[in-house]
């Protein structure tokens, strides 16, 4: 649910991804140092209440979903057509603690990073299929 409780979603299934990612292309769009959600394929993701509005970006693949009231932002859409949830939502969902079969398995991007971060996930430092960061 959205801040204002006017927006919220369904998800079915499980994510198909749960990350923190710090692609350049996250950061900008999402206005932050690192973008956790998760991933869901397109069909597992619905506004369940009230009406979203989507914006998408003037030049990449990328769009997000967010409340028509309080404008914060409900899921996006990856160029791969995934749906990404913030995780955020997913913790406000559950009184601010995120369940574990929704916490982060890794970083992405980790070589566009604007910061470190300190843990024990796998930090790739492009996509998930690439090398890893060595300290």
């Amino acid at each position: 649910m959205c801040l204002c409780g006017k927006t919220s979603l369904d998800l079915h299934g499980s994510p198909v991804a749960r990350a923190n990612c710090h692609c350049s292309s996250c950061r900008s769009f999402y206005g932050t140092h690192i973008f956790s959600a998760t991933a869901w394929e397109s069909d597992a993701v619905r506004i369940s209440d009230g009406l979203g509005q989507t914006f998408k970006h003037p030049e990449k693949q990328l769009t997000k979903t967010f409340c028509d009231v309080c404008g914060e932002v409900v899921f996006g859409t990856n160029r791969l057509g995934m749906r990404v949830v913030p995780n955020v939502l997913l913790a406000r969902a559950t009184d601010g603690a995120l369940e574990p079969s929704l916490s982060p398995t890794m970083h992405l991007f980790y070589r566009q990073r604007v910061v470190d971060v300190l843990d024990d996930l796998p930090k790739y430092l492009d996509g998930w299929d690439g090398p890893t960061y060595v300290s």
